[in-house]
């Protein structure tokens, strides 16, 4: 059984050394081989920045930079767990085939869709099409910015088409919705406290890498 351990994170900012080095931490605490992270808000990330992100002696990574402060991609991974062969990006994503363990070969994908309604779609469209191209095995987390249930959402407007393209999206590419354990929901509104949903989790397309 091939076993990694990832991490995906809407860290809503990197720009504050205090965080990334209490990120550092809880990486080595939890061993993690491979972190996707989301809205960085750097428009742009030094290596240095990222080693100290970073828990381990050796590392790769991609970014994708903010606009201004808004998004930023940054995937940080163990090259002797993962060995690149290609990769794809572009704001939304950051697409990686990898070999795992230099025996199992599969896709990555680190995502922040759009908050603009009416744009997610675009992007499930785009990944349809990468689809086809990357055909093996795929693994997806990130920040979606749509649920899939009415039940995922509290106090929070209800958008039906959205979520039909995104439970769609999610049927077309025979991705399974792996479990959330422990929390009902991955946001809410800071300010008021009233509004909560389920946007950040993770799919894949097969059952035993986990």
């Amino acid at each position: 059984m091939v076993v990694m351990k990832l991490l995906t994170w809407n860290v809503r900012g990197l720009g504050r050394k205090e965080k990334r080095s209490k990120i550092k931490r809880l990486l080595k605490d939890r061993g993690i081989d491979i972190a996707l992270f989301q809205e960085t808000k750097k428009a742009s990330m030094s290596e240095k920045e990222i080693i100290e992100i970073w828990a381990r002696d050796s590392m790769e990574y991609m970014t994708v930079d903010a606009e201004g402060s808004a998004g930023g991609l940054l995937c940080i991974w163990d090259p002797a767990v993962f060995q690149m062969s290609s990769c794809c990006c572009n704001r939304r994503f950051v697409l990686l085939s990898v070999s795992l363990f230099f025996s199992f070969d599969c896709v990555l994908i680190n995502v922040y869709a759009p908050n603009e309604v009416g744009q997610r779609g675009k992007l499930w469209e785009c990944l349809l099409k990468l689809k086809e191209e990357y055909s093996k095995p795929w693994y997806i987390g990130g920040d979606f910015n749509e649920i899939r249930k009415i039940g995922e959402r509290k106090g929070c407007s209800r958008r039906d088409k959205e979520m039909k393209e995104l439970n769609d999206f999610v049927d077309s590419s025979e991705l399974n919705d792996l479990p959330l354990l422990g929390r009902r929901f991955t946001w809410c509104n800071a300010r008021e406290g009233e509004k909560w949903s389920r946007i950040d989790r993770v799919f894949g397309g097969w059952n035993h890498l986990i």
